[in-house]
Order: structure tokens, then C-alpha cells, then sequence
């Protein structure tokens, strides 16, 4: 499928929340208790990072079992990743930079790939490639809300989902940005809740995550 056309659908994956979970799975069971558990709360998109040995079965099973989902994978590091990623079913792809080889495969790949910068230059030079939807990572680190204001008058035509650092207090000022379509965080995901298996407070918090508020809202 041509570019363009994945921007468009990258850019209507981007709008389904205000924001994009960020989940690392303990299990496939783990994996597809969270997720019913986002969508539930009105997070339809979800990023499984590829940073588990369960990762890759787990985007399997959420495509397969949890409807609603649209499931993606994320901390694509290297081309082969790409392939393995859909053939388990991911419908998007997210990595943390784009080195030249990653940047061009991504650029070829079959599903929406949103690539990560951190800087104006690299921004540029994926839009060069094609892509008009881009993460910004590490958001807080690299300047926040601030820089991707900045961004907004030279690079009109781009639109980012800023990741890192973010949580619910944080995430409204990015999303009253004009070019931040969503947010990628994992606050909704907190550490005792999923050990315990409480995912009854991941849909409470995925609620709350749902019902902020963006740009033109």
C-alpha cells in the first residue's frame, strides 16, 4: 500500500483516543487481561512492546480474542522485526528512533508504521521519506510539549504522538497541541495493579485516559 495511504490510516488510528497504551506483558494471559481491560475503558489502540518473550504471542491472542482491540507492536528495533510483528497480527508498527535501514524499511511496510524522532532534523528527514505522523520519544526528555509547539510552524503537516515521561497530568498540555493527534503513556498500567491482576483499576485509570481532552474538541 502506497505511503500516503498508510498516513491516512496511521492518522485515524492515532484519533480513536486521546491516548495510546503502552503495554509490556508478563504472558499472553497477562497481556490479553490488560488489554480487554484499555478497551474496556475506551482505549482502542495498543502498543505491546517487543521487550518480553511473550510479546509476540500475546499480540497474537489480543488480535484474535479481544474485539475492539487494534493492536499494534512497538520497540521495533530491527527490519526482521517488522515481519515477525505482522504476522502475529499487529495492525501498527512504533519504534523508539528511525537509523537509516529501519527508516526505509518502514517506509515499505504493509501497516502503519509510526517511526520515532527526537530532534527538528529527524523529523524532516523521515518526512522526507514520506511519513506524516511521527513519535516523538523520549517526549519529556527531549523537550516536551514545548519543542513539538515549536515544530508546528515549519513542520505544519506533521502530526506526533509524544511518548515518555507522560502521565495524566502531563498529557493535556500536549493535546491542546494542534499536531499531537494522542499521546503514548502507561500510567494506566501501574505496577501493583497488574501484579495483583486488578485490571479493574487499568479500566478505571484507561477512563479517565479516554476522556481527555484534545485540540478542536
Amino acid at each position: 500500500m502506497p505511503l500516503y495511504s498508510l498516513n491516512a490510516e496511521t492518522a485515524s488510528i492515532m484519533t480513536l483516543a486521546p491516548v495510546i497504551p503502552v503495554l509490556t506483558v508478563a504472558s499472553v494471559e497477562d497481556g490479553v487481561g490488560q488489554a480487554k481491560a484499555l478497551v474496556a475503558g475506551g482505549l482502542y489502540a495498543i502498543e505491546v512492546t517487543l521487550r518480553t518473550p511473550s510479546a509476540l504471542a500475546a499480540i497474537r491472542k489480543i488480535a484474535e480474542s479481544v474485539p475492539g482491540a487494534v493492536v499494534g507492536a512497538g520497540t521495533i528495533v530491527s527490519v526482521e522485526q517488522i515481519a515477525e510483528a505482522i504476522a502475529a497480527g499487529a495492525r501498527f508498527l512504533v519504534s523508539p528512533g528511525a537509523p537509516p535501514a529501519l527508516a526505509k524499511a518502514a517506509a515499505q511496510s504493509p501497516v502503519p508504521f509510526l517511526p520515532g524522532c527526537a530532534t527538528a532534523s529527524e523529523a524532516m528527514a523521515l518526512r522526507e521519506l514520506g511519513f506524516r505522523a511521527l513519535k516523538l520519544f523520549p517526549a519529556e526528555a527531549v523537550g516536551g510539549a514545548r519543542l513539538l509547539a515549536s515544530l508546528a510552524a515549519p513542520l505544519p503537516d506533521l502530526r506526533f504522538c509524544p511518548t515518555g515521561g507522560i502521565d495524566l497530568a502531563k498529557a493535556p498540555e500536549y493535546l491542546r497541541l494542534p499536531n499531537v493527534p494522542c499521546v503514548g503513556g502507561s500510567w494506566m498500567l501501574q505496577k501493583a495493579a497488574l501484579a495483583s491482576g486488578d485490571y479493574l483499576a487499568v479500566e478505571a485509570l484507561s477512563r479517565d485516559a479516554a476522556e481527555l481532552k484534545r485540540a478542536g474538541a
